[in-house]
């Protein structure tokens, strides 16, 4: 095949990665949906290119690996190297993922839900609609998740919080947040 595909990077070239800044989007996802394993990807490159893409792969631990249950644990759904949160400066970082998780439409999950298998669910529907509920009413706590992440002794944001950042606001859902963590 042209280019080249590879599950491990060295630290020099995590941080040349094309889409680094995608991997706080999928951490919040990985928060939302109580993703129980670490977080793996793939890098691709062309055979002319000189850096690394990511693809994100194996969401089967997600929903506590389909248990279909919300058990959080801060270390839950992450990268093993911090090397590619470095980018992470606050709550910023995390866009446009986590705002649309905190804002993701019912009507939106119910029309994904449609096309699952029943086979998945064992044809039970009150079982996924119970499980849309709480994804749903997870959406508010993601942010809370990510905190439990960033709090942990393997200090995951080293560039958390400059100056800017303490003293910029941003409103979520309806929520004014101070990049500190104290909320107004």
């Amino acid at each position: 095949m042209p280019g080249q595909t590879v599950d491990y990077l060295p630290h020099e070239q995590l941080l040349e990665v094309r889409n680094l800044a995608e991997f706080a989007g999928v951490l919040a996802l990985d928060k939302w949906t109580c993703n129980i394993n670490g977080r793996q990807a793939v890098f691709q490159k062309g055979r002319r290119e000189r850096r690394y893409k990511a693809t994100f792969i194996d969401q089967g631990y997600c929903f506590h690996a389909g248990d279909w249950k919300f058990i959080d644990a801060n270390l839950g759904g992450v990268f093993a190297e911090n090397t590619v949160y470095r980018g992470v400066t606050g709550w910023p970082s995390f866009e446009p993922w986590l705002s649309r998780i905190e804002s993701f439409p019912a009507e939106t999950a119910w029309a994904i839900a449609e096309v699952i298998p029943p086979e998945w669910y064992g044809g039970h529907l009150s079982a996924i609609e119970d499980l849309l509920a709480r994804l749903q009413a997870r959406r508010a706590r993601v942010r809370e998740l990510i905190t439990g992440f960033r709090e942990t002794a393997r200090q995951p944001f080293p560039n958390w919080g400059g100056e800017e950042e303490k003293t910029q606001k941003s409103s979520f859902s309806g929520v004014e947040w101070v990049h500190d963590d104290k909320q107004r």
